[in-house]
Parts: structure tokens; C-alpha cells; sequence
């Protein structure tokens, strides 16, 4: 994982539109070429993330996904930013809409129950697979223009 400076990580986030937010500061955004930047913080002084970063973790989620055939982000780069305290991965976004979207701009659609069911496929899918993702929500799920 490569540092980048201050300078550096302000003329990449510059321009970016934040996707997401928390009491910490910026978790997610979309930057001005349309990737996606990610950044992790350090919860806890002592943690596993000292040896294996966040950041890490999730490219290689990411790639395990992938290789199994399940859609994901493809990974750009991870880096550090020590003047912030996080570490960042950059990554190129799926293509469509997550599903946290989708029901903000219609939160009862007409075919909900179908929605409901192919969701539920899908997390079935997930474990059948042996994956147990622990931070699955409505916001970590992408509909494909392909309805995948």
C-alpha cells in the first residue's frame, strides 16, 4: 500500500462528490473521473487493522467476489493518508443503482414482493457461495442495467 501526502489526496478528492458520511468525516465519494474513492479509519488503537488493513481487506473481498463470479468493484489502487488518519481504496463503481437508491426514489414499488424475493436469492446465493458479508445493506448492493 503506497502513501500519498496531503497535497497529493486533496487533488484527487477535489471536485468529488461525497456518497456517503459519518461523525468521523467523509466515508465515501465519487470522484470528478467517476471512481469511486472508499476510506477507512482505525476504530480502536489496538486492532487487527494494524497488520491487516481495512483497505486491504476489502480489495481482496473484492477480487475473491470477482473470481467467484459475483459483480464487484474492479480495484485501482489502495493507498495511505497519514494526514487524515485513513487508508483509501480507489476503485471503478458498478454499473447501475443500489437498492438503497432505488427505494429512496420509490420506496413501494409495484413489484416489491418480487424485489423482496430476488434480494433474498441473492443473499442465499452469497452463502451458499461461503460468503458471510458482515456490512451487507441496502447501500452495498448494485441492480446492473442488466437486472443482475
Amino acid at each position: 500500500m503506497k502513501t500519498i501526502d496531503q497535497v497529493s489526496y486533496l487533488a484527487m478528492r477535489q471536485d468529488a462528490e461525497i456518497l456517503e458520511a459519518d461523525g468521523h468525516g467523509e466515508k465515501v465519494l465519487r470522484l470528478r473521473d467517476g471512481n469511486i474513492l472508499k476510506l477507512f479509519r482505525r476504530k480502536r488503537l489496538l486492532s487487527s487493522a494494524l497488520w491487516s488493513p481495512y483497505a486491504k481487506r476489502f480489495s481482496e473481498n473484492a477480487k475473491r467476489l470477482a473470481r467467484i463470479g459475483i459483480c464487484a468493484p474492479k480495484i485501482i489502487a489502495l493507498f495511505r493518508v497519514p494526514s487524515i488518519e485513513r487508508d483509501g481504496v480507489l476503485y471503478e463503481p458498478i454499473p447501475g443503482e443500489t437498492l438503497r437508491h432505488q427505494f429512496r426514489k420509490n420506496p413501494c414499488p409495484a413489484d416489491l414482493m418480487d424485489r423482496r424475493q430476488k434480494i433474498a436469492r441473492f443473499v442465499s446465493d452469497l452463502h451458499q457461495k461461503g460468503i458471510s458479508f458482515r456490512s451487507l445493506h441496502l447501500g452495498n448492493i448494485v441492480e446492473t442495467p442488466a437486472g443482475t
